[in-house]
């Protein structure tokens, strides 16, 4: 029968090191499932961080309203679609009309300044967070004054966007204003012999009306489409059926899916524009179709001592104009006695309006410096005058342009250059094609 062997005695001195073993396994496997926690948390983070946190993250703060990263990389991404679209769109009409050396210039400059934009990502950044930041002003401006746009204006300022007309095209109506006459005074008759070029040709040409083919381009807000100004329709038919609109915005949406961009951002875009109208109506109806204007010519020069020269002969009886064609060196004017025409305040640089406002009819200035050199400058006429529907035009974009500049100096405006600077998009990839001339 075999021997029964006893059971091994462990002593306190095994049982402590099996104990410290167990231990040191147990801290092992809290270590790594630490750090694997961790790691996993880290991955999550930086998906999370690049999908949603730093989408939430501002580029800018206007007020106590922020701009997101996503919203900002949206609008840059919109407006490369924009650009790349217009690029191949020239691209095209350069190929067929390119041959033509006239023509060649023209498409080459418009070909170089769309590729300029498109291959500076920061101008480009600049220059959409620029417009978003005036969209945030607009709509701030407008809540204090009561402004709203609904959801059918928005709705019927997509339909004309994409030159859909529910109840005919509309018929721009030209309100034309009298240009003011020519009759010159016996000072002024004592001065010149012709009659003054217009500075601005005085005719109210319509805007034309948006075809059929018609899809959301920028206008010079930068990630703004053109929205036709509402008027009263005509009995033109519209271009195409209502079917035939949803269908172009749809495939116009599904175009834009792959940036991220989506029906909300386009409505939101329109609105903005909506906005902007309706704010510039407000601040300028009470502008009148009429500005104050001088009519002036001028003799530039180099420098200082030739200035003098210029101001002596003059002082000594020496006929202006004669002595613009010999000393002037402004190419535009010597050849018509320095004669600049009738121009509003802002035509001119700061220093010369100031010197020209301030002159009576006949007076002759001392030099003036300007960034351009030294101008002499006799006032040939002053007075308020009418202004035709383009100067009229022109009249209110300054004013609403001038208020945008004013309310921004007037708000706490923050940009984040290190945040925007850096997210950027560069996508859509803009590849230009390798002959644009047709040549």
């Amino acid at each position: 029968m075999p021997k029964t062997q006893s059971p091994k005695v462990l002593t306190k001195k095994h049982l402590a090191r099996v104990e410290r073993e167990r231990i040191q396994n147990r801290n092992i496997l809290i270590v790594s499932f630490s750090v694997l926690a961790i790691v996993v948390l880290l991955i999550g983070y930086g998906i999370l961080d690049q999908l949603v946190l730093q989408g939430l993250q501002p580029v800018a703060k206007v007020g106590n309203q922020t701009i997101t990263t996503h919203d900002f990389q949206i609008m840059v991404k919109y407006q490369r679609v924009q650009l790349i679209s217009q690029y191949n769109n020239m691209s095209q009409l350069a190929s067929l009309f390119g041959s033509d050396p006239n023509n060649s210039s023209y498409f080459q400059s418009q070909l170089s300044q769309i590729s300029s934009e498109l291959n500076d990502p920061t101008t480009m950044g600049q220059n959409v967070l620029t417009s978003m930041i005036d969209d945030l002003l607009i709509r701030q401006e407008a809540k204090k004054r009561g402004i709203t746009v609904t959801d059918a204006e928005v709705e019927k300022g997509l339909q004309e966007a994409f030159g859909y007309y529910a109840n005919g095209t509309p018929t721009p109506t030209v309100t034309p204003t009298e240009p003011a006459t020519e009759t010159l005074s016996p000072t002024q008759l004592a001065l010149v012999t012709i009659t003054p070029t217009p500075t601005t040709a005085p005719t109210d040409t319509p805007a034309p009306t948006p075809t059929s083919n018609a899809t959301p381009t920028p206008t010079s807000a930068p990630v703004t489409p053109t929205v036709t100004p509402t008027s009263a329709p005509s009995a033109t038919p519209t271009p195409y059926t209502l079917q035939g609109y949803q269908n172009r915005v749809k495939t116009a949406e599904d175009s834009l899916k792959s940036i991220g961009f989506t029906d909300a951002d386009l409505r939101n875009i329109i609105k903005a524009q909506l906005y902007r109208q309706k704010l510039q109506d407000a601040l300028t109806k009470d502008l009148k179709p009429q500005e104050e204007m001088v009519w002036a010519r001028d003799i530039l020069v180099a420098n200082e001592a030739t200035a003098k020269t210029v101001e002596t002969r003059l002082k000594n009886g020496e006929d202006f104009a004669k002595v613009a064609k010999e000393m002037s060196t402004d190419t535009n004017t010597k050849d018509k006695g320095g004669d600049l025409g009738w121009f509003a305040r802002g035509d001119m640089v700061k220093a010369f309006s100031d010197v020209a406002f301030s002159l009576k009819i006949g007076e002759i200035s001392q030099p003036v410096k300007t960034t351009n050199g030294y101008d002499i400058i006799q006032v040939l006429g002053h007075e308020v005058r009418n202004l035709t529907s383009t100067q009229f035009a022109t009249l209110k974009n300054k004013t609403f342009s001038d208020w945008l500049t004013a309310a921004e100096k007037s708000t706490t405006v923050v940009r984040y250059d290190t945040v925007w600077q850096s997210r950027v998009p560069t996508q859509p990839l803009f590849t230009p094609p390798a002959s644009t001339t047709g040549q």
